[in-house]
């Protein structure tokens, strides 16, 4: 009886590492987006229909091209969309702020400004490769102020590149490839927020139960302004280790690498739900984008559970950086 006991629990162990073993990574293309899944888990939606607002919030701040939801692999919520107060903020998402087109400044995200918008365009591939998913889609960034009407001012391919999970973590690569539409070129001010890449953390999270901490070991506000090869951001959460996180990774060929940040302050909105980190890299210098040229910036994103100290992140910027 206890041999077949023994002999049971084995079978069943094995059973259930063939089972996990067996879990693949899948494209779903749904009516409001693509899902990327793992098994039967979903890991993130990249958003391709307009996202609606809640009655009474101005209809501008509808938006599509966005990632949400973003979840670990113990199903974990890691983003938020439309905060109240910051209606413009969309998970994980990347428009720039203050730019000149045509001699006019034309706000790419603050969307309520009906100065100008981003939303997706078109899918252009879907892939299932072995060890990874990769998506591939055409943004279009319009400028709406001018005086001819609404114009396509820049158009983006963005890849989004999701990695077979190992070791409680899985990767998600976020490539911008962003071309100039006008003959006259853009110009991207300097300014504290805006391209790059944006997250917005969930909502639970607040300066006593999170962590932000950057390559050159700086934290919440003091990390703020900081130039940093990655930036990490982590907090309680409903994972048996009771917490999960982000590590945002910039690729050395971006422009600005390492590049900067902006960090809101512990006391943001009164402290409450403030976790939003924005990789910058024109905070500090503008940049002239030309006509016929493209540009590209690299980014990845490690989504895990439990805690991650310095070294381990840094050995992931270090594969990212040999990629």
């Amino acid at each position: 009886m206890i041999f077949k006991r023994i002999l049971c629990l084995a079978l069943c162990s094995i059973l259930w590492s063939v089972k996990g073993f067996s879990q693949k990574l899948t494209l779903d293309q749904t009516t409001t987006g693509v899902d990327f899944k793992f098994g039967d888990k979903l890991l993130l939606t990249y958003q391709t229909a307009m996202a609606d607002v809640q009655e009474g919030v101005n209809s501008e701040f509808k938006k599509s091209g966005f990632i949400h939801p973003l979840r670990t692999l113990s199903g974990q919520l890691l983003t938020r969309i439309q905060p109240s107060g910051h209606y413009h903020h969309y998970g994980i998402w990347g428009p720039w702020t203050k730019t000149t087109v045509q001699g006019r400044e034309v706000d790419f995200w603050n969307l309520g400004d009906g100065k100008g918008r981003v939303d997706f365009d078109q899918i252009l591939s879907m892939k299932e490769e072995e060890g990874y998913l990769e998506l591939l889609v055409g943004q279009h960034h319009m400028d709406l102020l001018s005086p001819s009407g609404p114009q396509l001012a820049m158009y983006e391919e963005l890849a989004i590149r999701v990695w077979q999970p190992k070791e409680g973590a899985y990767l998600v690569d976020y490539s911008s490839k962003v071309s100039v539409a006008l003959p006259e070129g853009i110009r991207l001010e300097e300014y504290r927020y805006g391209g790059g890449l944006g997250f917005r953390a969930v909502e639970s999270w607040h300066p006593g139960n999170s962590i932000i901490m950057t390559s050159e070991g700086l934290e919440w506000g003091a990390a703020d302004g900081s130039t940093a090869k990655w930036v990490m951001i982590s907090g309680d959460s409903g994972d048996s280790s009771g917490q999960s996180g982000i590590l945002l990774l910039s690729h050395p060929q971006n422009w600005a690498h390492p590049e900067p940040l902006r960090v809101w302050p512990e006391d943001s909105n009164e402290g409450k739900a403030n976790v939003f980190v924005n990789i910058t890299p024109i905070r500090y210098e503008g940049r002239e984008l030309k006509h016929g040229e493209s540009y590209v910036l690299k980014y990845r994103m490690v989504i895990f559970d439990g805690r991650m100290d310095a070294e381990r992140a840094t050995r992931f910027w270090a594969d990212f950086a040999a990629f």
